[in-house]
């Protein structure tokens, strides 16, 4: 059972991820474009517990599948979920809970072990992706994870400026 404080603050992130949503997509000449939505999942998965965290990015995802455009380039629906981003899609879903296996492997929550979270969402993220692409375009594993490169420069970006903000917001109050 949630207290309102909690519920409160699931639906504050859960609305900041769709407002991430209306950042239009950057195309890169792949099927799956640049979005600035994963940096709300990092944020998501380091500010909340594993519990509450995949709760709201399956509130999301679940919204999104129903047909509420969301997605970044307000895209939505179920071709879209099962579409060529459908694999990192699947991979947001799961970054709670790699977070959370990092967190327990490293048991501490300085600046540095933060980046070792959001790279493990991050490669969750990515892997799932990559064996997503190699399912839909029956293509080979390496030639789908090579196609991820491109991705990894803003990622890094968005892991750092996230890293930022969570080290400032763990200072000033525990949601966990």
């Amino acid at each position: 059972m949630m207290n309102a404080k909690q519920l409160s603050l699931n639906a504050t992130l859960l609305a900041l991820l769709i407002i991430l949503g209306m950042t239009p997509p950057i195309a890169v000449g792949l099927p799956v474009p640049i979005v600035l939505q994963n940096f709300g999942i990092f944020l998501i998965a380091g500010l909340l517990n594993t519990r509450s965290a995949t709760l709201v990015i399956a509130t999301f995802l679940t919204l999104t599948a129903l047909g509420l455009p969301l997605l970044s380039g307000m895209r939505g629906g179920l071709p879209v979920m099962i579409g060529p981003t459908g694999g990192y899609l699947l991979g947001w879903l799961l970054t709670p809970i790699s977070v959370a296996a990092v967190q327990r492997l490293l048991a501490t929550k300085t600046v540095p072990s933060l980046w070792a979270l959001l790279l493990g969402g991050m490669f969750v993220t990515d892997l799932a992706g990559t064996i997503w692409l190699t399912i839909f375009y029956h293509t080979p594993f390496t030639v789908a994870l090579l196609s991820n490169l491109v991705y990894i420069p803003g990622d890094l970006i968005k892991i750092v400026a996230c890293s930022v903000v969570l080290t400032a917001v763990n200072r000033a109050v525990s949601f966990k």
